[in-house]
C-alpha cells in the first residue's frame, strides 16, 4: 500500500477520534477526591509490570529482601486486586445480552480495558469487542492540556504502550509495512476495511503523527522509518537517534536533553533498541555490549518526570511506565531474568514514589495487565508435576468417599528422563529438563549459591502462556484508596480519568 495514502488516512482519522469516549470529558472541578487524602491531584503516574502476578511480587521480594522485607511497591498504603478477563470478538460489554467472556486476556485487550474503560477481544487496541474506537485516557488528558508520557522496555508499538496512542483491530499491525493479514479482522468488521480507516493503519504511523504523548521512550526503532522521523520533527519532537538511519538512542543522548522552565517544554522521542530493550541481567554481565548503553526503566522514568513536570499553572502530567520484560522472560520460563526484571521495574516505582512524596499532588498506581506462566514458589527439595513419571496419588485412605476417578493409588515419582536436576544448577545444560530454579535469599547462610539444593527459594512455571489469575494493584497519593479491594481492570480507566478530571 502507498505510504502517502496511508499517512493521510491516519491524520484524518485521529483528528475525529476524541468524541468517542464513553465517559466523555468532565466539566466539573475534580479537586475534591474521595478517599483518605483530599489533596488536589495534578499528576498521575501509572506503572504496569507486564505479566506480573502476585507470585512474581512475592518471589522478587524474597529473592532480594528476604522473608520480612518489602518491594517498594509493597510499601504503598492501598492494595487491591484487579480482574483481568477479556471478551470474545463481537461480544458486548459485561451486563449486556451478547456479553461473552474470555477468561485469559492478552496485553492488548488488557491495555484497552484501562485506557478506554472497554472490555475487548485479545489482540485489539483501543477498540471494543465490535471494533468501535474509543478515546484513550492519554488522548483525553492531552486534549485537556496535560503533558503526557509513555515509557516501555518493549517496542513502543507493542500492546501496552500502543494501547494509549493508537487504535487498531489487530495488535500485530505495528509497522513499518502495511499487511492485510496483520491489520485486518474480518471476523469483527465483516469485510476488509478501506486503507483510509485508522483501525488498519500501523501503530508506528499513528504514534509518529497524533501527538498523543509528549515524551516517548522505549524500544522498537525498526518499526519507524524516514517518513516517521520527518513527521515527528514536524510535530516538534526532539528525536534522539534516527529512525531514518536506524541509529538507536543511548542513555548519554537522553541525559543531554535538558528541560526548560522558561520556554516551551520539550517533546522527546527516544528509542534505545531496534527491538525490545536489553534485559538487565545481560547488561550487567556484558557491560561493553551495545545493549549496556541503554537506560534502565527507572532512569527513563526519572527523565520523563523531569521533562513532563511543569510548575506553570495547575495542569500537570500523565505518565505511563511499563516494565515489559517481566512478561517476556516469564513466557521463556527464565526465572533468573524474570526476578531481575521485576526488581528493575520496582526501582522505577521507587522513582515515581519519591517524586510523589515530594510533590504531594501526584497519584501513583502500580499494577499488571495479567499474570504470565503460572509462576509458583514450591517447597524446598520438591519437584513439579512436569518432572513426575506419573501424577500425584489421589486416594484418601481416611475417607474413601473422597477418592477421585480414575483412582491413582501411587504416583508422583520423579522421572529422571524429565529432570536432570535444578535448571539453573546441575541440570542447566539439559534442554529437556523440567526441574525448578533455585535462588539464594538474604535469609540463607553464607556460601549458599543460586542453583543449589541448599538455596531456599524454589521456583517453577505452570506454562509458557498467560493465566487468568487476578493481579495486584497498589496505590499512593490523593485518591489512591479507590484501588483498594477487588476491582475490574476497566475501573482503572475511571480512577485515572476522574483523577485527571477528564472523564465523568
Amino acid at each position: 500500500m502507498s505510504r502517502t495514502f496511508r499517512l493521510a488516512a491516519a491524520a484524518v482519522a485521529v483528528a475525529t477520534l476524541g468524541a468517542s469516549a464513553t465517559a466523555g470529558v468532565a466539566t466539573a472541578q475534580h479537586n475534591a477526591q474521595r478517599g483518605s487524602d483530599q489533596r488536589e491531584i495534578r499528576n498521575v503516574i501509572y506503572l504496569l509490570g507486564d505479566g506480573m502476578g502476585r507470585t512474581h511480587v512475592t518471589a522478587a521480594r524474597e529473592r532480594y529482601y528476604g522473608a520480612d522485607g518489602k518491594l517498594v511497591m509493597e510499601t504503598m498504603p492501598h492494595v487491591g486486586q484487579n480482574r483481568t478477563y477479556s471478551i470474545e470478538p463481537n461480544s458486548g460489554q459485561p451486563g449486556e445480552p451478547d456479553f461473552v467472556p474470555n477468561y485469559v486476556t492478552d496485553s492488548a485487550s488488557a491495555a484497552t480495558a484501562w485506557t478506554t474503560g472497554q472490555k475487548t477481544y485479545n489482540a485489539a487496541l483501543a477498540v471494543d469487542g465490535k471494533g468501535k474506537s474509543h478515546a484513550t485516557v492519554m488522548e483525553l488528558a492531552k486534549k485537556a492540556g496535560y503533558r503526557t508520557g509513555n515509557v516501555s522496555t518493549a517496542e513502543i508499538t507493542d500492546a501496552t504502550p500502543a494501547g494509549q496512542m493508537s487504535h487498531v483491530l489487530m495488535r500485530g499491525c505495528q509497522g513499518p509495512e502495511y499487511s492485510a493479514k496483520a491489520c485486518q479482522n474480518t471476523e469483527v468488521t465483516g469485510t476488509e476495511l478501506p486503507t483510509t480507516d485508522l483501525r488498519v493503519t500501523p501503530v508506528a504511523d499513528q504514534i509518529a503523527r497524533n501527538n498523543t504523548a509528549d515524551v516517548i521512550m522505549g524500544g522498537g526503532l525498526s518499526r519507524f522509518d524516514a517518513a516517521d522521523e520527518k513527521a515527528l520533527k514536524d510535530n516538534g519532537y526532539t528525536v534522539l537517534g534516527s529512525p531514518a538511519a536506524q541509529r538507536v538512542a543511548t542513555e548519554a543522548d537522553m541525559n543531554r536533553v535538558k528541560t526548560s522552565r522558561r520556554g516551551p517544554q520539550k517533546k522527546v522521542f527516544a528509542l534505545y533498541n531496534k527491538g525490545n530493550l536489553t534485559i538487565e541481567k545481560s547488561k550487567r554481565e556484558n557491560p561493553t555490549a551495545p545493549g549496556a548503553k541503554e537506560p534502565t526503566v527507572a532512569e527513563m522514568t526519572r527523565k520523563s518526570i523531569e521533562l513532563l513536570d511543569s510548575k506553570k499553572g495547575k495542569k500537570g502530567f500523565y505518565l505511563q511506565v511499563e516494565g515489559a520484560l517481566i512478561d517476556k522472560r516469564s513466557h521463556a520460563n527464565d526465572a533468573a531474568q524474570t526476578l531481575e526484571e521485576t526488581k528493575a521495574f520496582d526501582e522505577a516505582v521507587r522513582v515515581a514514589l519519591d517524586f510523589a512524596k515530594r510533590d504531594k499532588h501526584t497519584l501513583v498506581i502500580v499494577t499488571a495487565d495479567h499474570e504470565c506462566a503460572g509462576f509458583n514458589i514450591i517447597e524446598k527439595g520438591t519437584y513439579t508435576n512436569a518432572e513426575a513419571a506419573t501424577p500425584p496419588a489421589n486416594v484418601d485412605s481416611g475417607n474413601p468417599a473422597n477418592n477421585s476417578v480414575p483412582s491413582r493409588a501411587k504416583g508422583s515419582a520423579l522421572d529422571p528422563k524429565r529432570s536432570s536436576g535444578i535448571i539453573n544448577g546441575a541440570g542447566k545444560d539439559d534442554a529437556a529438563n523440567f526441574g525448578p530454579a533455585t535462588f539464594r535469599t538474604p535469609d540463607d547462610a553464607a556460601g549458599v549459591a543460586d542453583g543449589t539444593p541448599e538455596a531456599s527459594l524454589w521456583l517453577s512455571y505452570l506454562s509458557g502462556n498467560h493465566t487468568g489469575a487476578d493481579v495486584p494493584v497498589y496505590g499512593y497519593g490523593p485518591g489512591s484508596s479507590k484501588v483498594s479491594g477487588s476491582i475490574e481492570n476497566t475501573d482503572l480507566f475511571g480512577i485515572v480519568g476522574q483523577a485527571l478530571g477528564v472523564v465523568r
